[in-house]
């Protein structure tokens, strides 16, 4: 079973902070060896949030740089996303995904193969 599950999300102020979760089936998990976040507003396109890999590489796109974090527990097989200075046009539907899947260049994070529910997250000025 390929299952990712997200949760964290909410309404949030400027500024403010939000962690976003996203527990992988244990097949899945282990078979990945890179993962990641990606967003879709309304109207707008899918756009790669962050990624990660075995090895503790990361990579985000350039307009979260500095500001969000993405890590791993493996015990917990859990993917995490730690947003800080949340701005309104973070606003969007928010989705783990994994396997890494195509080309990924600095400052932009690789699509994913599989993808789950997604979590909202909604700032306000």
């Amino acid at each position: 079973q390929l299952e990712l599950v997200e949760s964290g999300g909410g309404p949030v102020q400027a500024g403010g902070s939000l962690r976003l979760s996203c527990v992988a089936s244990p097949d899945l998990y282990s078979s990945s060896y890179c993962m990641g976040w990606f967003r879709q507003a309304p109207g707008k396109e899918r756009e790669s949030v962050a990624s990660i890999d075995n090895d503790g590489d990361v990579n985000y796109v350039d307009s979260v740089q500095g500001r969000f974090a993405i890590s791993k527990d493996n015990a917990k097989k859990t993917l995490y996303l730690q947003m800080n200075n949340l701005k309104p046009e973070d606003t969007a539907m928010y989705h783990c995904g994994a396997p890494c899947r195509g080309v990924a260049q600095p400052g932009s994070p690789p699509d994913f193969g599989n993808w789950g529910q997604g979590t909202q997250v909604t700032v306000s000025a």
